[in-house]
């Protein structure tokens, strides 16, 4: 049985992704980590399974359009400032994973493996691995109210 539904696992097959898929991530940490930016376990874990697949999915989703995401985490390349910034406002140590809907918007994955979508505002998709299906089936994310 798996984490995803299957509707998530086929995009994510098609990007690229395999179950057990482990990618080295300490050239991500060590750019970003260098700008102040913390990549805890979860975000870890979350670019060694995932970091580096750009998921090409559109159409109509559950409550909203399906848009592609690309978690590159070098796509957030000087934003660091903002990930810092936001980290100390939610207290909580925000990590960039990537962009979505083309570069729109920027996401990062906290401490407890919440991903956020980041523009303006700051929007949550869940925790993993719900927000992985979250982001692929179509799903509002939630807005958070940060404080300045």
């Amino acid at each position: 049985m798996s984490e995803f539904s299957t509707e998530t696992v086929a995009a994510l097959t098609d990007a690229g992704w395999r179950p057990r898929r482990s990618v080295n991530v300490e050239a991500w940490r060590t750019h970003f980590e260098a700008e102040g930016c913390v990549m805890s376990p979860a975000a870890e874990e979350f670019l060694s399974r995932f970091g580096g697949l750009d998921v090409r999915i559109s159409g109509a989703g559950l409550e909203r359009a399906r848009e592609p995401f690309d978690l590159e985490p070098m796509l957030c390349d000087g934003e660091e400032d903002r990930f810092v910034e936001l980290s100390q406002l939610m207290k909580r140590d925000l990590f960039p994973i990537g962009v979505f809907g083309g570069l729109r918007y920027f996401l990062g994955i906290d401490e407890n493996a919440e991903v956020y979508l980041i523009e303006t505002d700051v929007r949550s998709f869940g925790r993993m691995p719900d927000a992985m299906d979250a982001m692929i089936l179509g799903r509002m994310p939630v807005r958070v109210e940060v404080a300045n």
